[in-house]
Parts: C-alpha cells; sequence; structure tokens
C-alpha cells in the first residue's frame, strides 16, 4: 500500500485549521491536523515543500519507519513545526492503516481499556457571579470536571475568559498584530483562593476542579499558589510556571500537594524526561498534534505510566476535530489516562469536519468506525479561507513582556 498523494486543506470555519490528507494507491484515504495556532502557514510550507514530497512512492504501512525518516532524515529536528509537520503524517497513517483493516485505531494499539474518556469543559465569567453561573452550566449539561478561570478585579483582560456572544474561550484576535494584555501577578494570587473558594461554596466538591495558571508565575509563586489552593482540593493546577527549565518544578512540588499538570507546549519525550523521571509532575499534556503524532505520544505515555504520572492531553480549540479524533484514540488505550481537555469547536466547524465521537454522562466516547473516525468536507473547507490571526500577547504594569 502505497502513497499516491498527500495534500494539505488550509481552512477557517471559526479558527484556522491546516489538515493533511494522504491518499494510497487502493485509494483509502487519511488524515492528520497539522495546525500550529498562530503560526499556522509556517507548517503548510513545511509539509508542502519538504514533506509530502518525499512521502510518495512510501509504503504507507511503514508508520514507525516513516516517523524516524521525517524526523532523523530532516536533520533539524524537533521543534514545534517539525514534530506538528510529523504528527499529522503520523496520525494521517494511522488512519489509513485503520481503514484498510476496517478498525479503529484505538483496536490497533492494543484494544480499549475504558469505555469512555473523562473530560474538562472550561467555565469562566467576568464576574465571579457569571463564573458560578457558567460552572452550573457545564454541571447540568453533565460534566464531571471543570476548569475554571475568571477576570481579575482591576485588569482589563484577563486569560481563559469566553469570548462575548461565542460561549468558547478562544483568544486569536483579528488581523497580524497580537492585542496587548496587562497582567500583575499580586493581583492574581490574592484573587485565586477568592475565586476557588466561591465555586466550592456554591457547588461543593463532588465533582473536579481544575484552574489554568498558563506560565506565567515564578517558581516560588507557582509554590504559594498552590499552597494556597489546597483546601479546595484541585484535580490539577495546569502550567504553573514555565518549563523550559524542569528542575524549576522541584521548588514547586516541595512546598505544595497540590496536583501539577505541564506539557501542552512540549514537543517530544525530551521536554518532559525529566519532569516524568523524577516525578515532579503528575500529569502531562502533551497534545498529539505537536508532539510527533499518535507514534510518539505514545512513548511519552508510556515513559508517564512507569512513574506513576497519568496523561491529561491538550484538547482546546486552536487544534482541530482531527486532533481530537486522534487524542481519542490514543486515550481510551492507554492505562495511565487522567483526563482530556474538551472545548468543543465554534461554527461552522461541523460543515467541514464530520466526526462521530460523542459526548455522554461527562465523557467522550471516539466511536467504532475504522481509523481515526472524522472526515473532511473539501468543498466545505473551501469556502472559509484563511483568515490572518495572532495570539496575544503579555506585559506587566511597567510595559516588561511576560508569559502569556
Amino acid at each position: 500500500m502505497k502513497i499516491d498523494k498527500a495534500e494539505v486543506i488550509v481552512t477557517s470555519p471559526g479558527r484556522n485549521y491546516v489538515t493533511l490528507r494522504i491518499t494510497s494507491d487502493t485509494g483509502v484515504t487519511g488524515l492528520g491536523d497539522a495546525t500550529l495556532n498562530g503560526r499556522e502557514l509556517s507548517v503548510v510550507s513545511y509539509l508542502r515543500d519538504h514533506v509530502c514530497p518525499q512521502l510518495i512512492g512510501k509504503d504507507a504501512s511503514r508508520i514507525t519507519d516513516l516517523w524516524e525518516y521525517l524526523y532523523k532524515g530532516a536533520y533539524w529536528r524537533r521543534g514545534p513545526v517539525t514534530m506538528t509537520a510529523i504528527a499529522a503524517v503520523d496520525c494521517a497513517l494511522w488512519d489509513i492503516l485503520g481503514k484498510a483493516t476496517e478498525r479503529p485505531v484505538h483496536e490497533l494499539l492494543g484494544g480499549a481499556v475504558r469505555d469512555g474518556v473523562l473530560v474538562y469543559g472550561h467555565a469562566s465569567g467576568r464576574t465571579l457571579d457569571d463564573l458560578l453561573r457558567d460552572v452550573g452550566h457545564y454541571l447540568g449539561a453533565g460534566y464531571r470536571a471543570v476548569r475554571v478561570q475568571a477576570a481579575i478585579p482591576g485588569l482589563d483582560s484577563t486569560y481563559g475568559i469566553h469570548h462575548d456572544g461565542t460561549g468558547h474561550t478562544y483568544e486569536p484576535a483579528d488581523g497580524r498584530y497580537p492585542t496587548e494584555n496587562v497582567w500583575d501577578t499580586a493581583a492574581y494570587l490574592r484573587f485565586a483562593p477568592e475565586m476557588m473558594a466561591a465555586v466550592r461554596e456554591t457547588y461543593g466538591y463532588d465533582f473536579h476542579l481544575l484552574h489554568d495558571v498558563h506560565h506565567r508565575l515564578t517558581p516560588r509563586e507557582a509554590a504559594k499558589l498552590g499552597k494556597s489552593l489546597e483546601p479546595f482540593d484541585l484535580f490539577w493546577i495546569e502550567d504553573a510556571t514555565p518549563a523550559e527549565d524542569q528542575r524549576a518544578f522541584e521548588l514547586v512540588r516541595s512546598h505544595t500537594v497540590t496536583p501539577l499538570a505541564v506539557g501542552e507546549i512540549f514537543n517530544s519525550i525530551w521536554d518532559c524526561h525529566e519532569l516524568i523521571s523524577r516525578r515532579l509532575v503528575d500529569y502531562i499534556r502533551c497534545s498529539v498534534s505537536h508532539a510527533g503524532g499518535i507514534t510518539h505520544l505514545r512513548r511519552i505515555f508510556d515513559l508517564a505510566a512507569l512513574y506513576g504520572v497519568r496523561t491529561g492531553s491538550h484538547g482546546a480549540g486552536d487544534l482541530s476535530p482531527v486532533s481530537l479524533a486522534s487524542a481519542l484514540q490514543l486515550d481510551i488505550a492507554v492505562p495511565n489516562f487522567g483526563i482530556q481537555e474538551y472545548m468543543g469547536h465554534l461554527s461552522p466547524a461541523e460543515e467541514v469536519f464530520m466526526t462521530h465521537y460523542r459526548f455522554e454522562d461527562g465523557y467522550l466516547k471516539p466511536g467504532d468506525r475504522p481509523g481515526l473516525g472524522v472526515e473532511i468536507d473539501e468543498d466545505a473547507a473551501a469556502r472559509y479561507p484563511y483568515e490572518p490571526r495572532s495570539l496575544p500577547i503579555n506585559r506587566l504594569r511597567d510595559g516588561t513582556m511576560h508569559d502569556w
């Protein structure tokens, strides 16, 4: 089964998405998500100009060999552009193999080890009252886990707040130039315990509560936050401090028992090897689309399993339904699964991507369709051309650039 064609489809049905479609000489097609939010066209070029021509004529069933070919053969290894492109090829090949054998991908990975994938939704509000209403909405819809974010008093903008009129948390601005937000760490550290207390006082402790720090604290500040949130029994705090220095988590870990999650911007097993092997985090959040696809993410998850670290894959709306479908196939097959982020997708994404996973009683179920279980309508995709957009940036009150 040889690769006959490799095409890149760029579309913007609510968000910009890049999809790789590979076609075998037997006519079987496979899809992979190649979206790198805010840098989409860099992956488009990497695929079209460098990767796709090299795929023609290769054996589509030799998935691991092709992964090594694209990784080692490029010489310039790792990084978000390279690993996103490799991920798209990898997932598309798994999709082809599943369709060719008439089996969902998770059966090719050893079969399901659970009946559904626990997911968390994103609740937010511009006031605490707004947040509490939104938490109630998610609990009423059947979610068993909810991430909470709320606007910090005194700041004009805060990460993670729903955009008016959409019901979704999507940050990119229109146009090529990023919006600039102002950040105040002291105000945030005062407000976060108040926010968690309000949620627990209103809804109790019979659901999982999560929070995203978004890399904004120093290790000592993160330790202080984790300690202050211990009374509220969080499922995790996410990205409490930047993880370029993996040993920074030693300080956080030594001061709090609040569980720690990290990894959505990681691209490879080497980005998180020390964090996992030294048990400095509780959940690893690498995404299938940015960490080399199903093949490489399975390696990360297997390493994590050796050290009691569970999975918590990134699944924001900046990844397409192809990515979520891929993640679910792996989630349901790995023994150390923890939780899956689930934001849904903005309309009219459903016109472009036909999915077969379903939400039920707090869980996502990938379905039993062969392959990944998602298809793309190219005619619909063409109705929504690419739109230049940029992620925001963050500055402190004195104008210093800060982590967004």
